[in-house]
């Protein structure tokens, strides 16, 4: 069992390690595992590379972000100038389906809705938008829709797990009802906890993952 003072200390060296991130700029807080960030950058990348970096290190159950995004005077975006480059940044990726993904901002914050058949199309659409300058967020509200068969998910998932390096597919019970998969028991680590999710994501005919796996060291 990690004392929270050594996962701290895991979690700023594991910042001040990452070129992109400036560690001085986030707080850090541990009780009991759970990790909460605080601080302030200047782009909605750093953001999400920060909430990354800290899901790698060992002894995390979870991460608690409330980084904020602020741009300087010389970088600040009007919402019809992130919009207006957010949807030539869709037309511009070829995972994203033509039409299919809609955007809306508001105060910096970019809001994705419509519908794709898979979910890395969901998350190339947010990929997109998300280095864009002036963007302070990103609400990827896109949801998934095809029409597979979804007799064999169940079976299609845990055959994935079994596949993979990095899930201990043992731990992992998998139920699905329609297009909805639950996952629960337990993983060795928060970042073993989201590729569980996403790799239940790649079933064809799953439309939403309720991951309540725990993370137990």
């Amino acid at each position: 069992m990690r004392t929270d003072s050594s996962i701290k200390q895991d979690v700023l060296d594991e910042l001040e390690w990452q070129p992109s991130i400036d560690e001085t700029q986030i707080g850090v807080v541990v009780k009991d595992g759970v990790v909460t960030l605080s601080g302030t950058v200047d782009s909605y990348v750093k953001k999400r590379e920060a909430e990354n970096a800290v899901k790698s290190v060992v002894g995390v159950k979870a991460v608690a972000e409330d980084i904020e995004v602020h741009y300087g005077n010389g970088y600040k975006k009007s919402d019809t100038e992130i919009a207006s480059a957010a949807v030539n940044a869709l037309k511009w990726n070829i995972s994203v389906p033509e039409n299919k993904v809609d955007v809306k901002v508001e105060n910096g914050w970019v809001y994705l809705t419509g519908e794709v058949k898979w979910d890395f199309e969901k998350n190339a659409a947010k990929k997109s938008v998300e280095n864009l300058q002036g963007v302070k967020y990103v609400v990827n509200n896109i949801s998934l829709k095809n029409l597979v068969d979804t007799g064999d998910i169940k079976t299609k998932i845990r055959k994935a797990f079994e596949r993979s390096a990095d899930i201990d597919s043992k731990g992992i019970n998998v139920t699905a009802e329609g297009h909805t998969v639950k996952l629960t028991g337990k993983v060795h680590s928060l970042k073993e906890k989201d590729d569980a999710r996403k790799t239940a994501y790649y079933s064809p005919g799953v439309w939403t993952v309720d991951n309540e796996l725990e993370v137990a060291y």
